[in-house]
């Protein structure tokens, strides 16, 4: 029989085993498109090492800019355990939850407001549904306003037929305007925009002004809308599989971390994406006005893409869809 104070023992080796293992040292790896240096980069650097600090060293978050292929490829090795996770535009994060690109519909927003008050309306469920996929969603990101960008002046849809558009390969959202616009574009994914550029394969993209910048496309072009045609988020993400390995303490303050990322994320990205559309309008870049009968050709096809969208092989659900356009008529204009 054992005695009370052998029992005590026992209950204090096991207690102190389980703290043990639940307050292990853990080190994520996480890939993202963004190049190093770039605001993007810098912020999560900065996060990661706040993690850090806040946890005594006991959580790290390696980060791996660039390099790791496209965000499919990034996703994939997230899936294998081959990475920890990932920092994605709408793009990546819709390979996990087709759902959440809703966010990046065409012509949807007006505003930043408008943005800020249906993507935390929606984040909840966003959230939960990440993790019921396998993920933690730390915090949300942005990419920033969408402008196209090409070597002929594009004011009517009729040039913009006339150019060799960049469709990224796994993005349904653009690739549904598009259609609608009787563009058939070209296929690829980010690491090969730049030396398609360069070769001429293609001779027009589309992005936010800090990411042409911050990827140099904008060496390759001459001009740019002035109208965007849509806002392109992002969000930080881990596996949960690992996240779970962490004591509670440190689960609260990666979460807390992640958020504080995402903050910072929208103040600097807005403040950058504006840094960046002046830096290339000194380099020679035209940003010209977009005639209003091509915006309402341009509104019109991204109404119509928004509900040719809607499908299990296509993007979003029609629940996803309805929901955000709910959210969408209560924002502030």
């Amino acid at each position: 029989m054992r005695t009370p104070s052998s029992v005590l023992v026992a209950a204090l080796v096991t207690g102190l085993l389980a703290f043990g293992a639940a307050a292990q040292s853990v080190t994520f790896k996480v890939a993202s498109l963004a190049p190093k240096g770039s605001a993007w980069a810098n912020i999560l650097t900065r996060g990661a090492a706040d993690i850090e600090k806040k946890t005594e060293g006991r959580v790290k978050v390696q980060f791996f800019f660039q390099g790791q292929g496209d965000e499919k490829d990034i996703v994939r090795k997230v899936k294998l355990g081959q990475l920890d996770g990932a920092a994605l535009t709408g793009i990546g994060l819709g390979l996990i939850n087709p759902d959440v690109r809703v966010l990046d519909i065409p012509f949807a927003f007006t505003s930043d407001k408008q943005l800020d008050y249906v993507r935390k309306a929606m984040a909840p469920d966003f959230e939960r549904q990440f993790k019921e996929a396998g993920y933690i969603l730390l915090g949300w990101g942005d990419v920033g306003w969408v402008h196209l960008y090409s070597n002929i002046e594009v004011n009517s849809k009729d040039a913009l037929k006339k150019t060799k558009m960049w469709t990224w390969t796994d993005d349904p959202i653009a690739k549904g305007l598009f259609s609608q616009l009787g563009i058939e574009g070209v296929g690829m994914g980010v690491p090969d925009v730049l030396p398609s550029l360069s070769t001429g394969k293609i001779d027009a993209c589309y992005g936010s002004p800090l990411a042409a910048v911050a990827l140099q496309w904008y060496t390759k072009v001459k001009f740019a809308t002035s109208q965007p045609i849509g806002y392109a988020s992002g969000a930080l993400i881990v596996s949960k599989k690992v996240f779970e390995k962490l004591a509670a303490a440190d689960q609260k303050a990666m979460i807390e971390g992640g958020h504080a990322v995402g903050e910072q994320l929208k103040g600097l990205v807005r403040k950058d994406n504006e840094r960046a559309k002046a830096a290339m309008k000194k380099s020679g870049i035209a940003f010209t006005e977009t005639p209003a009968a091509f915006v309402t050709e341009l509104r019109n096809a991204a109404t119509a893409a928004r509900s040719a969208l809607v499908g299990k092989d296509k993007s979003y659900s029609k629940t996803a869809l309805d929901t955000f356009l709910k959210h969408l008529a209560a924002a502030p204009k």
